[in-house]
């Protein structure tokens, strides 16, 4: 069993055995006459146990419907509402093919313009020839569970790191099995009626075949019409111009515990610090990072829960 499995199990021994454990002790020191510090004891440990109990069991398996509205001033045309849906990590703690399911029928009942997928769709970090086939094809399984999804302008999507670290090659063809259009640092139109748009993919910063490049990508835009990038990591976004109406990323899981006054204690990148979690404006330049759905290192979320995302991308008013 891997790391983050071993916690998941220690902690559900912890949840049902820690409360006797606490109420023998609190009886021994009721017995002796210490009521205060039986008190103190019961008190404290209420409140570590429904803390735990509550990132490590129920809010890393919740789904959150996260709705924000973006105005900028590169988009032209009608409304266009975005489903964003990153990090499953199926196989990790918490996820698996029917979760994914689930997470595709929320999706559709939301009735999106179009679904984008910003990576990281296998959990763990070992590569697919040190996995057990059961654990390959759960995987494999789950990224073929997107067929289900259903928007009009389709479904694209970019790997991520754990999806290169995987087997990039196989993630790609599950992907394109289930019907989602795979953008590794290529760009494509989109008509629709009222106006056009470019979907722009950047390729993962651990592909083993190429890195991502900005620049390289939009040479594949031909005309004037909108670009919306996606990136597996926000950090791309650093060379992502002004011309892009808005960029999509994941890979922060918002920092996947955001403990109060301290806030998010790990950064995973270079640039997940600054854009860590949510909508930012950098000089009229866009961009949403998404905490997505699965966990990694340890199952656990806390004030960061799971999300599936739809996006409004408007223009500015005037």
């Amino acid at each position: 069993m891997a790391g983050p499995g071993v916690v998941l199990v220690m902690a559900w021994i912890g949840a049902v055995f820690g409360p006797i454990v606490c109420i023998v002790l609190i009886r021994r020191l009721l017995r002796s006459r210490r009521i205060f510090l039986a008190g103190t004891l019961g008190a404290a440990f209420a409140i570590a146990w429904g803390l735990g109990v509550w990132a490590f069991l129920i809010e890393p398996a919740t789904l959150t419907v996260r709705h924000v509205t973006v105005e900028s001033t590169q988009w032209r045309g009608p409304p266009l509402r975005i489903g964003v849906i990153s990090d499953t990590h199926v196989a990790a703690p918490h996820t698996d093919v029917a979760r994914i399911e689930r997470l595709v029928v929320r999706m559709n009942a939301e009735r999106p313009d179009v679904v984008v997928l910003l990576g990281d769709y296998a959990g763990g970090h070992e590569p697919a020839a040190l996995r057990a086939r059961p654990e390959q094809s759960k995987i494999l399984r789950g990224v073929e569970a997107f067929r289900g999804l259903s928007a009009p302008l389709g479904v694209h999507g970019v790997l991520g790191n754990h999806d290169s670290w995987y087997d990039d090659a196989a993630i790609s063809a599950a992907l394109t099995r289930a019907g989602v259009r795979v953008l590794d640092n290529r760009a494509e139109r989109i008509a629709r009626p009222g106006s056009a748009f470019w979907v722009a993919g950047l390729a993962d910063l651990h592909s083993p075949r190429q890195p991502p490049t900005v620049s390289g990508t939009l040479r594949d835009v031909t005309d004037a019409a909108p670009i919306i990038v996606l990136t597996h990591w926000p950090d791309p976004f650093v060379d992502v111009p002004e011309r892009v109406a808005l960029t999509l990323a994941g890979y922060t899981h918002c920092g996947q515990v955001n403990l109060p006054l301290l806030g998010r204690l790990v950064h995973a990148s270079a640039m997940s610090e600054r854009w860590a979690c949510g909508l930012y404006d950098e000089g009229g330049r866009k961009l949403f990072v998404t905490g997505g759905v699965g966990v990694s290192i340890l199952p656990v979320r806390f004030r960061a829960p799971p999300e599936i995302v739809i996006v409004t991308l408007r223009a500015a008013k005037a």
